[in-house]
């Protein structure tokens, strides 16, 4: 009798071994397209660290239904035809259920119109704001798949017309990326800028990865401009800064969101850099911002500034947690999760593990949660897109420092006023 029951014990505690070990092999892969390399390298990095810290965080609260979230991760090189191969690996070969990137726009567009949208895969972009996809929504070409963790240039635009002015920006000349994301954010800017007693010197396009850019700067100098608009990316941004800077251009510039980088100032250098303003999607801080603020340098070896960064961990995270909503693999099921996982109704739930636990239980007891991430409180329209404040910053000592905010309301009072 002892013989058989320590068997049967025995027996028990290996299929108990078995049992557990099977579900920490668990795994619920997500796909991610990240510009690791090429123009927004940097953001793609970051947001690849983020995405990755909010799963881990969610793993270490328990993970989902008992299986770690993992990610597959495939490098753009910052380029719309490289990453629609990456994405179609991701959906065809991989049969992920979600693809979390790109990062910009001219990536994030081809990937959805040619990948997510057809095969009615979730798609979550940390930091495109293109105008453009909300149209693609409007127009009922996204299948409803397709949200952001970042508000539109359409908005964005608005802010930095109104700054411009308020900085004393009387005469600008713009010199942008000559991509979806550059067109409209000048579209816009300009559109508000003018509206609001602007005058626009000259409007210069340029294509990416150029050795030099003497010529589009040369354009942009005439006509005696009392700053410059920069729409741009780090590396090219710096290259463009320093020519315009070594042609004579007056010291002084407007930046977009992407040039809040210590990459690009150190390329440019401070000294140069003291009259340099800029807008970016600003955040509602929460005990979210706090955490991540505190920890994610120690797990990334980023700075938790990077302008994708923050926005990306939500990206992760709702999307972690929309899958845990949905109780299954099923893009059509995550599709309508994504909404729940932000549910004003919801109870608040904030990053990190303790906070992720409190979540996958009540998940798990059916109840309403509502995510309230790092960029603050979100909530998703039918498009996918997100309201939100905008930070306003300037370049002081080397460093971006905070200038003021633009509330949601402020931004939308004035382009009522606008139109």
């Amino acid at each position: 009798m002892r013989k058989t029951i320590l068997q049967l014990t025995t027996a028990l505690a290996l299929v108990t071994m078995a049992g557990a070990a099977q579900a920490a092999d668990c795994k619920i892969t997500v796909g991610l397209v990240m510009e690791l390399t090429g123009p927004a390298g940097e953001y793609g990095q970051a947001g690849a660290k983020s995405v990755e810290m909010a799963f881990r965080d969610i793993n270490a609260a328990g993970g989902v239904r008992g299986c770690d979230l993992a990610t597959d991760t495939r490098d753009s090189q910052s380029q719309g035809n490289i990453a629609v191969d990456a994405a179609t690996q991701l959906v065809q070969v991989k049969k992920v259920p979600v693809i979390i990137g790109g990062i910009i726009s001219s990536v994030s567009i081809p990937i959805l119109t040619s990948v997510t949208a057809p095969a009615k895969i979730v798609q979550v972009s940390p930091a495109s704001s293109s105008p453009t996809l909300t149209a693609l929504g409007r127009d009922g070409k996204t299948n409803g798949i397709f949200f952001r963790t970042i508000t539109s240039d359409a908005l964005q635009g608005v802010a930095a017309a109104k700054y411009a002015i308020d900085k004393g920006f009387k005469k600008l000349s713009i010199i942008h990326v000559n991509n979806d994301f550059g067109v409209n954010m000048v579209a816009e800017f300009s559109r508000a800028y003018k509206a609001l007693g602007g005058t626009i010197i000259s409007d210069t396009p340029y294509n990416e990865k150029q050795s030099s850019y003497a010529s589009e700067v040369t354009a942009a100098m005439a006509g005696e401009p009392d700053g410059l608009y920069l729409v741009s990316t780090p590396v090219d941004g710096a290259t463009v800064a320093r020519t315009w800077i070594s042609q004579g251009g007056v010291q002084k510039f407007l930046l977009n969101d992407g040039m809040n980088s210590p990459d690009f100032i150190e390329s440019v250098g401070a000294d140069y850099l003291k009259e340099a303003y800029g807008t970016s999607s600003g955040t509602s801080p929460t005990a979210s911002t706090e955490y991540f603020t505190k920890n994610y340098k120690e797990f990334s070896g980023i700075e938790p500034s990077n302008p994708a960064a923050d926005r990306s961990y939500d990206a992760g995270a709702i999307v972690g947690l929309a899958i845990a909503i949905a109780g299954s693999e099923d893009p059509a099921k995550i599709k309508d999760a994504m909404f729940k996982a932000v549910d004003p109704a919801g109870t608040p739930i904030f990053a990190g593990k303790e906070e992720f636990a409190k979540a996958l239980g009540l998940i798990k007891d059916g109840k309403p949660i509502r995510y309230e991430g790092v960029i603050g409180p979100v909530a998703f329209d039918k498009y996918g897109d997100i309201t939100g404040p905008f930070r306003l910053w300037k370049i002081v000592d080397g460093k971006v420092t905070t200038d003021g905010e633009m509330t949601t309301d402020d931004v939308n009072m004035l382009q009522a006023k606008l139109q």
